[in-house]
């Protein structure tokens, strides 16, 4: 497919660039002081000995005598019709040149005469050179300054032609044409958002066909924004639709509109509408639309001048836009909340395609379009892998897959395993284990902390977050983690559920209190966590006796442009009563978990004591401890060393992968949206 004829990119020569790029006089000048020292090295007297300057009679009266070493005829029609120059050698004698110098070698020029020539010849001291003609002599003396003048043109004229080509482009598009045999994209690509992709099919059914919409008097969306988290895949998609309408693609970003001088933005603008109505049925994606689309007047000192231009170009195109000339603008962003609303309505973008985070069936099949890629065994159940992955993005799964194959060329194996992945996942969310060196207090206390939060976990789970796996091994900022799996989906948030949360959260500072007599600093960020819950349970679900009022925050709006002054949602005495309830709801949780613990004195310590012993055990060992006081199940040794390879790899077992959130404090737990 060949480029829209408005790239082509007119020809222009020097005459034409801004006298503000393009200064003649400064390369004359540089071209003036060339030619100086040039000349000053070739024609200026040197300053060792030159010749001594002697008549043709006198040359010839030295070579009879015997006094000429060697010496070369060189005709010169310059001089005369016959006239010729001499040069040659005297023997070893001190003559005086023209300059005064002590020298031996002698010149002369003028007519040469037959006898005279007969008795140089005679002397069997001179050779005879090819005569130089003026034609050859013009030549010598000019093809050097052709060289040095061509070399300035590729020097200095190039680069000038350059800089003004560029200046002249600057107020050009940016958008980059997707070429469609190599890098086409369909709907089979793009998996996990099913909805999404039925929303841009009329758009496709647009761009192959479009009389069937407007016979019916309809008109498509001129503008379609897709909004979604990062990594969901907007980007993929749009380049999906145009693949599946096989019309060119154009790309750009937002940030490309956006310079330091005003008035740029907007010319690209204008320019990258021309590309499409030339290139129409197309489709213009505008990234990150946010970086040129925020709202107006943002700020105590307003906004910015040059993407305010931008923006006021970017709506006057789309109002005047007609639907019938086949383009189609789709953006994407993942901040919508603070784009202008002019950009919002109908007429410009009139639909809005949320891209969400994939459920489970969606992790599915975004797991099997980048395995495609990889070399799984046979054993890896990629099910099983999107049933422990809640939360993550297409772009993650795609992540983790590569880290898997990365672990697993790093062990020599020949196909990504289940262990693989498991490890990977951990290794993503988590960080990488380090097997820091710690003294047996500390062992200990990490040990303690985190049987505390797997205990109560065990103990008041409703099946739906069961434990996982415990371990004392540090990874990230954290010492120790308890993870935990989650049966499906969590998409709502149970009061019973987050009190439960609050508990187990509190349990590790707990046990450390318990049975250690001390408390630590490993409980920040459990801290943390259970405060953020509480807040949220107060705040904006209304499980307190403060009722169903959505009290939120005090929010501070001074850069979106909404408000310059600070709004206060809630009274003093209301904000008061708030932190009543936040306190209540910890401190019941806080006596409830040291009830349960103290009721599981014994099961604490037998998880304490595994814990220090295999430095990681499984979800099922914590519950057989609980209801059996023992671990009936055998432990996996974490690691296997085979003298054959010389290679570390842990045991493979087929354990599902789990997500959950990370505190800095030692522990995890899952975060409520």
């Amino acid at each position: 497919m060949s480029e829209p004829e408005n790239n082509k990119k007119p020809r222009r020569s020097i005459k034409n660039l801004p006298p503000e790029r393009f200064q003649p006089k400064v390369l004359f000048i540089w071209l003036a002081i060339f030619v100086a020292v040039v000349g000053l090295l070739v024609w200026s007297p040197g300053v060792t000995s030159g010749p001594a300057k002697f008549s043709i009679q006198d040359v010839v009266e030295k070579a009879e005598a015997g006094e000429v070493t060697k010496g070369v005829i060189r005709s010169d029609t310059t001089i005369a019709p016959n006239g010729v120059i001499i040069t040659g050698e005297l023997e070893k004698r001190s003559l005086k040149s023209s300059n005064g110098a002590d020298t031996n070698s002698f010149v002369a020029s003028g007519r040469l005469s037959e006898g005279n020539l007969d008795r140089l010849q005679k002397s069997k001291k001179f050779s005879e050179q090819p005569s130089q003609t003026l034609l050859s002599s013009i030549l010598v003396q000019v093809v050097p300054f052709i060289l040095i003048i061509g070399l300035l043109y590729f020097l200095f004229v190039r680069q000038l032609k350059q800089a003004g080509r560029g200046a002249l482009s600057f107020g050009k598009s940016r958008a980059k044409l997707l070429t469609r045999d190599r890098d086409k994209i369909t709907f089979a690509d793009v998996a996990g958002c099913d909805e999404a992709k039925e929303e841009v099919s009329e758009v496709v059914e647009f761009l192959k066909d479009s009389k069937k919409f407007t016979k019916m008097g309809g008109k498509i969306p001129r503008g379609i924004l897709m909004v979604g988290a990062p990594g969901t895949g907007k980007t993929l998609l749009a380049k999906a639709v145009a693949g599946e309408a096989d019309v060119p693609f154009f790309s750009i970003s937002g940030s490309d509109f956006v310079e330091m001088f005003v008035g740029v933005g907007a010319s690209r603008v204008r320019d990258m509408f021309e590309q499409g109505r030339k290139s129409a049925p197309c489709l213009i994606f505008i990234d990150e639309i946010d970086a040129v689309g925020r709202q107006r007047g943002a700020g105590v000192g307003g906004g910015n001048d040059e993407r305010e231009q931008t923006l006021n170009s970017l709506l006057v195109e789309m109002d005047g836009f007609d639907t019938t000339e086949g383009v189609i603008i789709i953006a994407a962003t993942n901040r919508p909340d603070v784009l202008d609303s002019a950009l919002l309505r109908p007429g410009r973008f009139d639909r809005q395609v949320y891209v969400d985070l994939p459920d489970m069936i969606g992790r599915e099949q975004i797991l099997r379009v980048h395995a495609k890629k990889i070399n799984l065994a046979d054993a890896v159940d990629l099910a099983v892998i999107a049933r422990g992955t809640p939360g993550l993005s297409g772009a993650e799964l795609a992540n983790l897959l590569n880290e898997a194959a990365l672990l697993a060329a790093r062990r020599n194996k020949k196909k990504v395993e289940m262990i693989d992945v498991d490890d990977a996942r951990e290794k993503v969310q988590f960080g990488r284990e380090r097997r820091r060196l710690m003294d047996d207090e500390e062992k200990k206390l990490t040990a303690y902390h985190e049987a505390g939060h797997a205990l109560i976990q065990g103990v008041l789970d409703d099946g739906a977050l069961p434990v996982h796996k415990v371990t004392i091994i540090p990874r990230g900022r954290s010492l120790g983690s308890t993870m935990f799996i989650p049966k499906k989906d969590l998409l709502t948030h149970a009061m019973k559920r987050m009190l439960n949360q609050i508990a187990m959260g509190l349990g590790g500072r707990i046990a450390e209190e318990l049975v250690l007599g001390d408390i630590s600093s490993g409980a920040a960020g459990d801290i943390k966590q259970v405060t953020k819950i509480a807040r949220h349970m107060v705040c904006d679900w209304g499980m307190s006796p403060l009722g169903p009022v959505a009290y939120g925050d005090n929010s501070d709006t001074v850069f979106l442009g909404r408000e310059i002054t600070r709004s206060e949602n809630v009274s003093e005495e209301t904000a008061r009563k708030i932190d009543v309830e936040i306190h209540r709801i910890i401190s019941e949780q806080y006596t409830r978990a040291t009830q349960i613990i103290t009721e599981h004195r014994s099961a604490l310590d037998k998880i304490a004591e595994a814990l220090l012993e295999h430095e990681t055990i499984e979800g099922k060992h914590v519950i057989e401890i609980i209801q059996f006081g023992e671990m009936r199940s055998p432990v996996i040794t974490a690691i296997v060393v085979k003298a054959e390879e010389k290679t570390s790899e842990r045991k493979i077992t087929d354990k599902p992968v789990v997500s959950d959130v990370i505190s800095p404090g030692g522990s995890t737990a899952p975060t409520p949206a």
